[in-house]
């Protein structure tokens, strides 16, 4: 985990001397010096980072590392943040002020290479032994390091009856890959209890092979898949390097074919994740599982609707006391006991943590190497520094943020926080007071009643997600174009009746600004129109829900997109039951990286074009009005497509044909609301290998190919408001193929007879 901090500053570094390299020739000594010393402690960390829990001397040393790392951190951010505040100056004052930052930048970088100076003399005097390589059976690291949480474990009180609940959820008696999530508030605990689990010998037993990824925002899909073929052992490093995403999954997805396997995602943010990985997670019907941590239950029900989430709660006040006494006085034991004259502001403590196991954990800690007296407790308490705590870096919103008015000062309580997660509170307003909050990395703001941003937002320079989806905002300021760090802006869904970027305050809205975008989900307005949207080029996920106006001005969206070619995943949808007619879209023969392609709302014609779609499209949505040609006639010449759901609204369609050699790769068909489909047919040699098939409110559909329905590996089987005729014919089915049906299927209006 030190070692991908270092990574991560070593990398802010980098970044900082490419934007300033001018400024900073008067203290390029020093900051070369600093850069050159990290680097070397962060290759020694890759291995100290796995030995530190076995050797006393090597933890404190880590530890020293990953503190001198946030010092410079904070140096950084903090110049960075006074440079652009100093912006505004005339010419002549601007060059006086930022020379005198570099002065007093100059001058904290050398106090910290001082104190790296006397860390590594500690190392040569106390940690004799050179730190030998090691592979470690329980390290669950990706192939790649990328930073982790801060605080990886929580001596979690009150945590068996979870373990014991998602243990049996892994080892019950149910065949099919179920997909088990934990889910929770950030700070509870998640990734503890997935860890005892998966650790568990009756877990480890029950299983051919296990893996263990850190999924987390950012990611790379190659990356997460190297990290499971790494742990479940197979291909060689050379054969690994030289496969691309496509080949190193359809490796991966014949191996574990052959095996039970166990295999962890933990801390997933979003949906995409899972599409794009689930895809090489095949369904042996041998009782695999996929184990899922997250902060959203809704992902949980997205892999597997089937299974319910176990969601984590707070800690009771009798649970709560009884971790801050384990972690203080003797950890590990049942019999901790407090000093009679510390219980009462122990409790204080504890009650302000809010049941937060994270946060009792933090605040323990950092207590735990202090005094043991009221009066240092005290002290420690009331100072800044408690409310800053190294370890509150990446805190998610503790009690304090339940509460408005409190959530007023948070900027002054907690002023190195980098995350904080508001979904779902029952707050109105942010205050102006968040501009502050200069080391903010993550905001979300997600189904909150906020009505409006502060313009203050614009000063969080380090930003890098922001997330207002289904608030009440009606106005952004313009000032969040000046956020050139932010990766993922998600703003759709958003309650109000007019667009949103439309009513930009104080200036246009100026997206092209914000060019190291990965992730944009927006209401489509003027922004969108123009050149702007295609100096994305960064962009890997598009979601746009289109609009009335935007129906009448979107001259240059199509080339716009034409241009994203990094793109993975591209959806465009209208809302309500009046669908408005998307935008014609040029063909996305470029655009190799396009796995997901999804379009709800009228179009100008059907793209009847095999060019039209990505060569290397997996999954497609068409949920479309006034189609009047068999689709299939097309799509199942798509040759990697593995999920497919139409709902075509209105069509004429009457009949479908997946012809002999089509389809090869599908897994999973829906369609949905065919009102005039008579006829589904599937030749033999079509569609070989299905596992899903959902046909649901096709009232006219009398006819279904048997041969379909006879599948070897099919599933799942959900059969609803189809023709009476249909429903009459599938009940007569009898022997092998009827009992195969049986155990498949979720046939709604299907009159069993008895057999």
């Amino acid at each position: 985990m030190a070692e991908s901090i270092v990574t991560v500053f070593l990398e802010k570094l980098t970044d900082l001397l490419s934007q300033e390299a001018f400024l900073l020739s008067r203290v390029e000594e020093q900051v070369n010096l600093l850069s050159i010393d990290l680097e070397w402690m962060r290759q020694f960390l890759k291995d100290a980072d796995a030995k530190r829990r076995y050797d006393p001397r090597i933890k404190l040393w880590v530890s020293q590392i990953r503190d001198v790392t946030y010092d410079a951190e904070d140096v950084i951010d903090r110049f960075m943040f006074e440079m652009n505040h100093q912006q505004q100056g005339s010419l002549k004052c601007l060059k006086f002020l930022k020379l005198r930052l570099v002065h007093k930048l100059e001058s904290r970088i050398r106090e910290i290479n001082t104190k790296i100076e006397k860390i590594k003399a500690a190392k040569s005097t106390f940690i004799v032994e050179t730190l030998p390589a090691a592979s470690w059976p329980n390290e669950v690291v990706p192939h790649r390091e990328r930073r982790a949480p801060i605080v990886e474990e929580v001596n979690v009180v009150g945590i068996q009856e979870d373990a014991k609940s998602v243990k049996q959820k892994l080892l019950n008696g149910e065949m099919r890959r179920a997909v088990v999530s934990i889910v929770g508030m950030g700070g509870l605990g998640k990734t503890t209890l997935a860890k005892k689990v998966y650790n568990d010998n009756d877990v480890q037993q029950c299983f051919d092979c296990h893996a263990w990824i850190y999924v987390s925002q950012e990611y790379t899909i190659r990356e997460l898949l190297l990290g499971v073929a790494v742990r479940v052992g197979i291909l060689s490093e050379e054969e690994r390097s030289k496969m691309n995403e496509s080949d190193l999954g359809n490796s991966l997805r014949d191996y574990l074919t052959t095996k039970k396997y166990l295999i962890v995602m933990d801390d997933m943010w979003r949906n995409e994740a899972w599409d794009r990985l689930g895809l090489y997670f095949p369904d042996s019907v041998n009782g695999s599982r996929v184990l899922i941590t997250s902060r959203n239950k809704q992902i949980g029900l997205y892999a597997d609707p089937q299974t319910i989430p176990h969601e984590l709660s707070f800690l009771t006040e009798e649970e709560s006391w009884e971790l801050f006494l384990k972690k203080i006085f003797l950890a590990g034991s049942a019999n901790a006991v407090c000093p009679r004259e510390l219980e009462e502001l122990g409790k204080k403590i504890v009650a302000n943590c809010g049941g937060l196991p994270l946060a009792i954990v933090v605040l323990g800690g950092l207590l735990s190497r202090k005094e043991k007296t009221p009066l240092s407790w005290q002290k420690k308490t009331n100072s800044k520094h408690l409310h800053t705590s190294r370890s509150l870096r990446s805190f998610i919103c503790f009690s304090v943020c339940f509460q408005e008015n409190i959530l007023r000062s948070l900027h002054r309580r907690v002023k190195l926080l980098t995350v904080l997660d508001l979904e779902r509170m029952p707050i109105n307003t942010i205050p102006e007071g968040i501009g502050e909050l200069i080391h903010l990395k993550y905001l979300c703001l997600r189904r909150t009643r906020i009505k409006r941003l502060p313009s203050s937002i614009g000063r969080l320079t380090n930003l890098q997600t922001l997330d207002f989806q289904s608030t009440f905002i009606e106005i952004i300021p313009s000032t969040i174009w000046k956020l050139h760090h932010l990766r993922h802006l998600y703003g759709r869904g958003v309650v109000s009746s007019q667009s949103v970027i439309d009513k930009c305050r104080n200036g246009p809205l100026s997206v092209d600004h914000l060019t190291n975008l990965q992730s944009l989900g927006l209401r489509a307005g003027s922004w969108c129109c123009g050149e702007g949207l295609g100096k994305l080029t960064e962009l890997r996920e598009l979601i746009i829900e289109w609009t009335k106006m935007a129906q009448t001005k979107n001259h240059g969206f199509s080339e716009s997109v034409k241009k994203l070619t990094a793109l993975q995943s591209l959806r465009l949808y209208t809302l309500g039951a009046e669908m408005f007619t998307l935008p014609h879209l040029m063909p996305f023969s470029d655009h190799t990286y396009l796995y997901h392609l999804s379009l709800r709302g009228r179009l100008e014609r059907f793209p009847d074009e095999i060019e039209f779609y990505p060569p290397n499209l997996i999954s497609l949505e068409l949920e479309c009005w006034n189609i009047e040609q068999d689709p299939m006639v097309t799509l199942e010449k798509l040759p990697n497509l593995r999920f497919l759901i139409l709902s075509l609204c209105y069509s004429m369609v009457k009949k479908m044909v997946c012809t002999s050699g089509g389809f090869q790769q599908l897994e999973t068909l829906t369609l949905w609301g065919l009102k005039e489909l008579e006829e589904l047919i599937v030749e033999e040699g079509a569609m070989p290998d299905p596992k899903d098939l959902v046909i649901e409110t096709c009232p006219k559909m009398k006819r279904l190919s048997h041969g379909l329905l006879q599948r070897k590996n099919l599933q799942h089987l959900k059969l609803y408001d189809l023709s009476p005729e249909l429903m009459d014919e599938l009940s007569l089915i009898e022997g092998e193929d009827r009992e195969k049906i049986c155990l498949a299927t979720s046939i709604h209006g299907w009159r069993r007879t008895a057999s």
